[in-house]
C-alpha cells in the first residue's frame, strides 16, 4: 500500500486521543506525527530528565502523568518501552484495572507480536502492534524520517485496516509481518542496523589512527554506494580483497589489526569468513583461491613474507 493512496475515509480511525507510555525516541515522535494527521496528544508518561525533556520538546503542552493516567486520559496509547519491560508493563496496566474495553494498545517492539499483549486483550483492549523500521534520535527529525518508513505490523483480522490506517497516516508503509516470525524480523533488522553503526564507527577509528583527518568525509560518499549497490544488486556487489580471494591483503589487515586495534580483530575475522562464504556460493570467489583465502581466516595470523604482499588494486574497499 503506498503512502500516495489515502485510505477509504471510512476505514480510518477516528480521531483520537494519543498517550505515550514511555517517553524515550520513539513515543514522542510518533504521536507527534499522529497529531499531524489530526490525533489529540492528552499525556504521556516518563521517568528520566531526558524523556521528560523530549516530550516537552516534540509535544509540547502535554501533560507527564504516571502510566496509569495515560490509559485514562486516551483512547490510544503507545507503549514505547523496551522490548524487555513490555510484557510486565502490560501485565501489570492490566492487573491494576488501567485497560479499558476499547482501548487502542500500540506497542512499537519489533521482537513481539501481538501475544504479548494477551493480558489487557483480556481486559477488552484492542491489541496492534506496530513497529517503525527506523533509528530514532529523539528530535523532529524524526517526524520527518516517517515519511515513507516500513513498519512492521502485526494486528487481528479484524484490526487490519485500522492498523494499516494509522500508519499511513504516520507517513509510513505497512508490512504486514507474522506473529511467528517478529523475531526473525527484528533480528534481521539489528544484523544490518544496529551492527552497521558498529562497523561504521570501527571504520573510523581506524581511519583515524592512520592519520586521516575527516573519516566521516571519506568514508560518507564510499558506504553510501557501497549500500545502494548492496540494496540493488545483493551478494553481485560484493567486492573487496575477500571476495577477489587476495588472501596476502587479508593477511596484511589481521596484521595491522592486532598491532593497532586488537579489539577489532574479532569483529573482522567474522564478517571476512561471512563474506568469503557468501561470495562462493555465488561464484564470484575462485575455489582455487579460496584455500588460502581461508587458512588465513581460521588462523587469525600474518603468514611469512604476507605483509604488503596481494595488494588490493583498483578499489578502496
Amino acid at each position: 500500500m503506498s503512502t500516495s493512496q489515502q485510505p477509504d475515509p471510512r476505514d480510518r480511525p477516528a480521531r483520537l486521543t494519543v498517550g505515550v507510555v514511555g517517553a524515550g525516541r520513539v513515543g514522542p515522535a510518533l504521536a507527534a506525527s499522529l497529531q499531524l494527521a489530526g490525533h489529540r496528544p492528552v499525556a504521556a508518561s516518563g521517568v528520566s530528565d531526558a524523556s521528560r525533556r523530549r516530550a516537552g520538546h516534540l509535544l509540547p503542552g502535554v501533560p507527564l502523568v504516571p502510566p496509569a493516567e495515560v490509559l485514562q486520559r486516551a483512547d490510544l496509547v503507545l507503549l514505547t518501552v523496551p522490548d524487555d519491560a513490555l510484557p510486565a508493563l502490560v501485565a501489570g496496566l492490566a492487573e491494576t484495572g488501567a485497560v479499558r474495553p476499547g482501548h487502542l494498545l500500540v506497542h512499537t517492539s519489533g521482537r513481539y507480536g501481538t501475544r504479548v499483549l494477551d493480558p489487557a486483550r483480556r481486559a477488552g483492549a484492542l491489541p496492534l502492534a506496530l513497529h517503525p523500521a527506523m533509528t530514532f534520535t529523539g528530535t523532529p527529525v524524526d517526524v520527518q524520517r516517517l515519511a515513507g518508513c516500513s513498519f512492521g505490523v502485526t494486528a487481528p483480522e479484524e484490526l487490519r485496516m485500522a492498523a494499516e490506517a494509522l500508519v499511513i497516516e504516520m507517513g509510513g508503509e505497512p508490512e504486514w509481518i507474522a506473529e511467528e516470525m517478529r523475531p526473525l524480523y527484528h533480528a534481521a533488522l539489528a544484523l544490518g542496523a544496529n551492527h552497521l553503526v558498529t562497523l561504521v564507527a570501527q571504520s573510523m577509528e581506524l581511519l583515524r589512527a592512520a592519520g586521516v583527518a575527516a573519516p566521516d568525509r571519506m568514508l560518507g560518499p564510499l558506504l553510501g554506494a557501497a549500500l545502494d549497490n548492496a540494496l540493488r544488486s545483493g551478494d553481485a556487489a560484493l567486492t573487496g580483497p575477500v571476495a577477489r580471494g587476495d588472501a596476502g591483503t587479508v593477511a596484511a589487515h589481521v596484521g595491522e589489526l592486532r598491532r593497532h586495534a586488537p579489539q577489532t580483530v574479532a569483529g573482522y575475522l567474522a564478517m571476512a569468513r561471512a563474506t568469503a562464504d557468501r561470495a562462493l556460493a555465488h561464484g564470484l570467489l575462485k575455489p582455487e583461491l579460496a584455500e588460502d583465502l581461508l587458512g588465513v581466516l581460521a588462523e587469525g595470523t600474518v603468514g611469512p613474507g604476507s605483509a604488503g604482499a596481494g595488494e588490493d588494486e583498483g578499489d578502496a574497499r
